[in-house]
């Protein structure tokens, strides 16, 4: 549970970047200071808020690959936020098995846009997770 909540957290402050145009250390401070009596949490939001900001270029590339008669201008910026987040962690969070992301992706989309949009997060995800093991 203490994962969600930091995952959720991440969510949050990605969209705060795309949306609200804020500065992503101001973003990661307010974040921080919410959670930093919870270890296990500050660390996973750190690390993956920094690695995500790091790598979104490469994320944003894998996402384009994976859509099917979709551009990624057009998602809305809580599915992209989202796929963002579940691609990294298949990417790179080793200890959080893949299937585990995909079905927290899907989740968050239930709560932040709706059933559709959670359809869609697991067969986008899924479609790239099967790309990167070698399955399609």
């Amino acid at each position: 549970m203490k994962r969600r909540r930091a995952r959720e957290n991440l969510f949050k402050a990605l969209f705060m970047i795309e949306i609200g145009e804020n500065e992503p250390e101001d973003v990661e401070n307010y974040f921080l200071q919410g959670i930093a009596e919870r270890a296990q949490e500050t660390a996973y939001f750190r690390s993956s808020f920094q690695g995500i900001l790091q790598h979104r270029g490469e994320l944003d590339r894998i996402l384009k690959e994976h859509l099917i008669n979709w551009k990624l201008d057009r998602l809305s910026p809580v599915v992209r936020n989202i796929l963002r987040i579940g691609i990294y962690e298949i990417m790179y969070v080793e200890e959080i098995p893949e299937k585990v992301s995909i079905n927290e992706a899907i989740e968050l989309a239930k709560i932040y846009q709706d059933e559709e949009a959670s359809r869609f997060v697991n067969g986008v995800l899924d479609r790239i997770r099967k790309h990167l093991k070698g399955e399609f």
